[in-house]
């Protein structure tokens, strides 16, 4: 199951002005985001 697209905005939103504040957490964001979408992927119902 994919992310709720209302949430998705705000997760952006978010991260992109973490990225601003502290550029370093881009790393950390981007593989929390890959892990993530990985696990939704080999597990479709982990989300719901």
């Amino acid at each position: 199951m994919m992310m709720d697209m209302s949430l998705t905005p705000l997760v952006s939103l978010i991260a992109g002005i973490l990225i601003l504040i502290v550029p370093r957490l881009l790393n950390y964001i981007v593989a929390f985001y890959l892990i993530l979408i990985g696990l939704i992927g080999l597990f479709p119902g982990i989300m719901g």
